[in-house]
């Protein structure tokens, strides 16, 4: 903010989005969540009532305490959510069958273990999860989406905002998108399998991104924009800290630590950093380019390239790719043989090790492991018991 903009909010005073504090105190919690849960706004620390600046006594200290209240939305108290009025008893109860959990522990005795209530006070993290209505506990906290004509915002053809629960949310959000895209049908010699001209698990990765690390402090919503060569996805809040894009490759910097974490207590996100590799790989297996990514202080975007069908279908950009990978693979056999025995040995050790477990393990991309299982499976030396969440492996040779 340069002089000339904060003499600007100095000279219009106090309103409903813009507070003045003399000093910084531990009521600046309150007051920051209290302001993002209605139209959010701006508050100026070292400006008196009347407009006066005043020295605030800043150290550093105080600033990292300021940048950790900030980061912390999600676990600070929502006074606007009313238990009788907000609690969404369907989402409450999806939640616990996403998570694998049954109990006769009260609703109130489960969100203090999950630490989502404090002072019979709902958190903004289990507010986000079990509302009725995302704009009661956060003004923004929806998923806007938008077709538009052409490569430009110029004509809207369509437009939908979404307004539940966070689980709600992104199944809508998503279903919306998959419904604007490209679908092709291929014949694999049993029922016809339908596929998205993009890969589904990389669109669905980036929009689980955005939700779980988004600024909820911000104005602005996670919005998906859906035009004649790309699907961009945007959302409010930049890099964490000193961050670059690249650091994303190696490790996870969740902004909501809390809400992150339940995210992944229901299988939607991972905490080995390794999503926009995962990204990048599927796109990989239908021969499109890694998507661009956008980063400012405030904005995070994601943009995919849509593919000419007209030029080369997905069928046979799958198949090209597959081709490529048989190639390799025969050149590489010994080593590939490698990565099968140690994926049966971590079995018999752990029957219940998920593939991104596997993936540390090995050294290896989720996709190259999700060959070697295919491979194992077609030979005969391991089955999987029950569904992919709640199931295990077993090692039948």
């Amino acid at each position: 903010m340069t002089k000339e903009e904060l003499d600007f909010l100095i000279q219009q005073g106090e309103g409903y989005n813009l507070e003045f504090k003399e000093s910084y105190n531990q009521s600046l919690a309150r007051e920051i969540c209290a302001m993002a849960n209605s139209m959010g706004g701006k508050i100026l620390i070292g400006v008196t009532d009347d407009g006066k600046l005043k020295s605030s006594g800043f150290n550093n200290k105080i600033r990292s305490e300021i940048q950790s209240l900030v980061r912390n939305f999600d676990e600070s108290p929502n006074e606007k959510f009313s238990f009788d009025k907000d609690f969404n008893e369907d989402a409450y109860k999806n939640f616990l069958d996403e998570i694998g959990v049954e109990t006769k522990l009260s609703r109130e005795d489960v969100l203090k273990n999950l630490e989502l209530s404090s002072g019979g006070m709902m958190k903004n993290a289990g507010a986000l999860l079990f509302c009725k209505k995302a704009t009661r506990i956060s003004r923004n906290a929806t998923i806007v989406c938008a077709l538009f004509m052409g490569k430009t915002k110029t004509k809207v053809i369509d437009s939908k905002e979404f307004d539940a629960d966070l689980l709600t949310n992104y199944i809508s959000a998503f279903d919306y998108l998959r419904s604007k895209l490209n679908t092709e049908y291929i014949m694999t010699g049993g029922p016809r399998e339908e596929v998205l001209e993009l890969p589904e698990k990389a669109l669905r990765e980036a929009l689980l991104n955005a939700i779980a690390h988004r600024d909820y402090f911000s104005s602005a919503n996670i919005q998906i924009s859906i035009y004649s060569d790309r699907v961009v996805i945007d959302n409010p809040g930049g890099l964490v800290g000193k961050m670059k894009v690249e650091d994303l490759y190696k490790k996870s910097y969740p902004r909501n630590n809390l809400l992150f974490g339940l995210m992944q207590r229901m299988e939607l996100v991972e905490k080995i950093g390794s999503g926009l590799l995962r990204i990048n790989e599927m796109m990989d297996e239908y021969l499109l380019p890694h998507p661009i990514i956008e980063a400012t202080d405030v904005y995070f975007g994601i943009s995919f390239e849509r593919p000419d069908l007209q030029k080369m279908s997905v069928e046979q950009r799958m198949k090209e790719y597959n081709g490529v990978g048989e190639q390799v693979g025969d050149k590489l056999g010994d080593k590939l043989g490698e990565n099968q025995e140690k994926i049966i040995d971590l079995m018999k050790n752990n029957r219940n090790i998920t593939i991104p477990e596997l993936s540390l393990k090995l050294d290896i991309s989720t996709t190259a492991v999700e060959n070697n299982l295919a491979k194992l499976k077609e030979k005969g030396l391991i089955m999987r018991i029950g569904p992919d969440k709640g199931g295990y492996w077993e090692v039948i040779k």
